[in-house]
């Protein structure tokens, strides 16, 4: 996507969120692999809310912030939300068990995927959110086939309502 979308509130981020759920599920690729990049506070956490529940997760959605990991049964799909800001080394993912978290019916959302570039599955969608008072913007980009069959089938006008 080359227009960035301006989100002016966290429930435009959370629309995002659900929105790009609805398109995966529409699309069903075996697996993907997101990347959710931003300073602290862009709202990465707000949009993987909207994500989770997206899937028809409708329980609480906590940061990973402390954790590392959260992961969620949705359906066909497991997913696993990652935040990995307070990651050491890229190494200290295989404790994790980061290669049972890729596969068939699985997904990664990743947090700060730059503190362990070397450990993670390539990208399949790239979303960049910055602070924009008095909102947010937010790039995607597809990064692999599977990503751009999922970003084609996102409605970018009804993903973030007040945009």
């Amino acid at each position: 996507m080359s227009q960035p979308l301006t989100l002016e509130t966290a429930d435009a981020t959370v629309a995002v969120g659900a929105a790009l759920a609805a398109s995966i599920l529409k699309a069903a690729p075996a697996s993907l692999c997101i990347y959710l990049e931003g300073e602290l506070g862009a709202g990465k956490t707000t949009f993987a809310r909207g994500f989770i529940h997206g899937f028809g997760h409708t329980g609480r959605v906590p940061s990973p912030t402390y954790t590392l990991v959260e992961p969620y049964d949705c359906g066909d799909y497991r997913i696993y939300h990652l935040d990995l800001y307070r990651l050491n080394d890229g190494a200290e993912l295989e404790y994790l068990g980061i290669s049972e978290m890729t596969g068939p019916g699985k997904l990664l959302l990743v947090e700060w995927p730059g503190r362990a570039p070397e450990a993670l599955p390539a990208a399949d969608v790239g979303i960049v959110l910055k602070v924009n008072p008095p909102g947010r913007t937010l790039e995607l980009s597809a990064l692999s086939p599977a990503g751009e069959s999922v970003l084609a089938g996102l409605p970018v006008e009804s993903a973030a309502p007040g945009a």
